[in-house]
């Protein structure tokens, strides 16, 4: 028997009965298998969430709209990686809230720029882009360097993350304050930030100023991109795991 599709074409009852029908058996395809998987994202050791001082530099990042011309993410094509590194792995990104993705390259990836540079080059390339890199048309931001770093709710900070699922533990939000105060530091007993924040950099990021800075956070959080996987070491089923 030859089937007339003129016949649903001219019922609206039976095409939009069909065309549900056809909507939910290509949503159940898509969305069924990952009932049977734990977790969509790879399982890569190194990540944790944010020091206090990386998540306000993060904070200020994000204020001052850098996302708008730097990306954070090397996609899987020769030219990237062999310009920025390793390709960006979606547990890199698992604590975002937002995650800094982004659209556009007015300026290059930052996803690896941790450990790049030195604390003195980040500081002179935010407060005058020129006189590190001539042909930059980044905005100057010296005023950061100036600016006392306001943290009066750090706590309350963490404890919002922590119910949308970043894993900060009691003893990291209580500690807070302390931590994000000693990895500024140079002088500081650091031994409790970093079993609590492993890799974290410490240092005095802003020496123009005794005080902490904006700056000092910011350059904090840019230190520490793309440096908590240790690529060397995973092995191609890792990321396929």
């Amino acid at each position: 028997m030859k089937f007339s599709h003129a016949i649903v074409e001219k019922n609206v009852v039976i095409l939009a009965l069909l065309t549900l029908i056809t909507v939910s058996i290509g949503g159940l395809v898509q969305i069924v298998p990952l009932f049977s998987i734990e977790t969509t994202i790879e399982r890569v050791g190194g990540v944790r969430p944010y020091t206090p001082l990386e998540q306000m530099g993060r904070n200020i990042y994000i204020r001052e709209g850098c996302y708008v011309c730097h990306s954070q993410q090397i996609r899987t094509f020769r030219d990237e990686v062999e310009r920025y590194g390793p390709y960006s792995l979606a547990a890199e990104s698992m604590y975002d809230h937002p995650f800094q993705w982004g659209s556009k390259r007015i300026g290059p990836d930052l996803a690896r720029v941790g450990g790049k540079y030195s604390n003195d080059w980040h500081v002179a390339h935010l407060k005058d882009p020129r006189a590190v890199v001539p042909e930059s048309i980044m905005p100057t931001y010296a005023f950061l360097a100036s600016r006392p770093l306001s943290v009066p709710n750090i706590q309350d900070h963490l404890k919002t993350l922590r119910t949308v699922g970043v894993p900060y533990t009691d003893d990291m939000i209580a500690n807070a304050a302390a931590d994000l105060k000693a990895q500024a530091d140079p002088d500081a007993d650091t031994s409790g930030l970093l079993k609590r924040y492993p890799k974290a950099v410490v240092g005095k990021f802003n020496t123009e100023s005794p005080e902490l800075t904006e700056m000092d956070a910011l350059v904090a959080y840019l230190q520490m991109l793309g440096t908590l996987v240790e690529f060397s070491k995973l092995q191609p089923e890792d990321l396929h795991q």
